[in-house]
């Protein structure tokens, strides 16, 4: 075993964690849970294997309950559709808001509210909408609500809550301009130009109701949001700490071509937050919860093996990557950017970490984007070409404690990151511990760095960013182009790296319309960021969610989303 990864990895599930697990808090009737649980001592696992796991015996849930518990994460940030870049905040709103079209499971986009979409040119989408679609109070949805929806979306400061801002999705449709109302059932969405992704990113946004929200305002719509779902709100904690919906009976049934087309097989569901893993896992094995996400890598086989429990996994979405800031020392030479890549043994953190659930990274774009760069490769681990690199601009092992400038300056950095990839990071920095680099690492709040890191003010962050539409359109531009304020372009750009001959491929490539054209843009600007190397690129694990057995008709979704209207309760 390589000397960067002499650390033991432990995951402990005593049964006192299990009995401390929290209580579903279901209104509609009181439920008993039986909380004899049988578990092992500990699961152990080595630095080379997972060897010993005992059995893992799990209590059913009340019988005969009907309201699904679903645990997240991380909290949802808002309940509005237009005013959140939260994949938590869209799991819980796509159970009670639905969109134009929708996505199934697999990335396969379908209509859902609407009926029929025609482009009449390169620039203008006519779309023909359901009738009889109603709104949780009752109230026939119309263009008169598509148009407002879409207003409130790319108009500037229309969302007055707590203070007027301009909505956050505006970035995912920026090249809308309007949206006219033909008649109560037809609307037209006029494009700046083509926009080849428009039906992918158009999943990301639900209507809301028009005469609802100018009535109650959106203070008003947030504490009681009204939409056209499956799943309608009743109730929800501080914070969001804990959402309660139930089954809309008057729903429309969804999209067509996406059975079963009816009204929710369950009778409510509840959304609760356990930030901790160990924690979530220890609901599920008590039968306190229905569906947890994020399994934790290192438990997926065991899960798997326990009685009661079913674990299943989707291709992921989030790329991982350690962005470094190209405008400062050292990593203002790509010699040194590109040595940082030769540096990471990604196979090893796929096996290590991620138990195998995972794809090496080839480059700036996910493998399985649609337009990937199918020529390039993942940087070899290859440590003496690291330190080749690195001797070619200035850096030498002098004196065996270190690599040094011929000032005698000690390569030394802080990596920033936030707590939940703890462990990819702290694998990273051992890595470049290993060839002399003095790399520690920092944990953050995601609110309070990210400003810092736009203005270029850290060093290294290692983070994620969401593909989940599998088109360059969405992604791309927020991580590859220079930043620019205002725009969607850079929003996500930690590095500063800022190219023009990228940036102006990642515009020609949102008005390309022809497939093998937008290729060829994406194949170059993908080449020039992986040879420029704004980024250690790293992996993309797969996503693992976990449920109990009485769950039917369940499948992770490669968005992440958690839909609820297809999944029924067993006995």
């Amino acid at each position: 075993m390589k000397r960067f990864f002499n650390t033991l990895f432990r995951v402990v599930l005593p049964a006192a964690l299990l009995l401390a697990a929290c209580a579903p808090t279901e209104p509609a009737q009181p439920q008993v849970v039986e909380k004899t649980v049988e578990v092992v001592r500990t699961v152990v696992v080595t630095e080379e294997r997972l060897v010993e796991v005992e059995k893992l015996v799990t209590p059913t849930a009340a019988p005969g309950r009907q309201t699904i518990i679903v645990a997240l994460s991380q909290a949802p940030t808002s309940l509005d559709p237009a005013d959140h870049r939260s994949r938590q905040s869209e799991t819980v709103i796509r159970n009670m808001f639905d969109g134009l079209v929708t996505r199934d499971t697999s990335n396969g986009v379908h209509l859902e509210i609407a009926e029929e979409m025609n482009w009449l040119d390169e620039q203008t989408l006519e779309v023909k909408l359901r009738q009889g679609v109603t709104f949780h109070n009752g109230v026939e949805m119309t263009a008169d609500d598509v148009v407002y929806t879409f207003n409130r979306i790319i108009q500037e400061n229309m969302i007055e809550y707590p203070d007027p801002h301009t909505s956050p999705r505006k970035g995912l449709i920026a090249p809308l301009m309007s949206v006219d109302k033909v008649d109560d059932y037809t609307v037209r969405m006029n494009f700046n130009g083509p926009w080849p992704p428009a039906m992918q990113l158009m999943v990301h946004q639900q209507i809301v109701p028009m005469g609802y929200l100018e009535e109650v305002g959106t203070q008003g719509f947030i504490e009681n949001p009204i939409g056209t779902g499956p799943f309608k709100f009743v109730s929800a904690q501080p914070g969001l700490e804990e959402v309660v919906l139930e089954r809309f009976d008057g729903y429309y049934g969804g999209a067509p071509d996406l059975a079963p087309v009816q009204p929710a097989c369950v009778q409510g569901a509840i959304f609760r937050v356990i930030p901790e893993a160990s924690t979530r896992v220890a609901a599920l094995l008590a039968g306190e919860v229905d569906i947890i996400q994020a399994v934790p890598a290192e438990l997926i086989d065991t899960l798997s093996q326990t009685p009661g429990i079913q674990v299943k996994t989707a291709i992921g979405t989030n790329p991982k990557w350690m962005e470094m800031n190209v405008n400062k020392p050292p990593f203002d030479d790509v010699r040194v950017r590109q040595a940082m890549n030769y540096a990471v043994d990604k196979d090893l953190i796929i096996e290590e970490i991620y138990g195998g659930r995972a794809v090496a990274l080839p480059g700036p774009l996910s493998p399985y984007n649609n337009y990937v760069n199918k020529s390039l490769q993942p940087y070899a681990y290859d440590p003496d070409k690291a330190l080749e690199l690195l001797a070619e601009a200035g850096w030498t092992d002098s004196n065996g404690d270190g690599l040094l400038d011929k000032d005698g300056q000690t390569f030394s950095f802080t990596l920033d990151t936030l707590e939940e990839f703890r462990s990819l990071a702290e694998a990273v920095a051992d890595m470049f511990r290993a060839i002399g680099i003095d790399a520690s690492v920092r944990f953050w709040e995601y609110s309070v760095v990210r400003e810092q890191l736009l203005a270029g003010e850290r060093l290294a962050y290692l983070d994620d960013w969401g593909d989940s539409a599998f088109d360059p359109v969405g992604h791309f531009e927020a991580k590859w182009h220079g930043f620019q304020t205002g725009t969607p372009y850079g929003r996500g750009n930690f590095s500063t790296y800022n190219n023009p001959r990228v940036n102006e491929l990642i515009v020609l490539g949102e008005t390309t319309n022809d497939p093998t054209e937008r290729q060829k843009i994406y194949d170059e600007a993908q080449q020039l960021v992986y040879d420029e190397a704004p980024a250690v690129f790293l992996i993309l694990p797969e996503e693992a969610e976990a449920a109990s057995t009485r769950v039917q008709n369940w499948e992770p979704a490669a968005d992440g989303r958690i839909n609820l209207h297809d999944v029924c309760l067993g006995p």
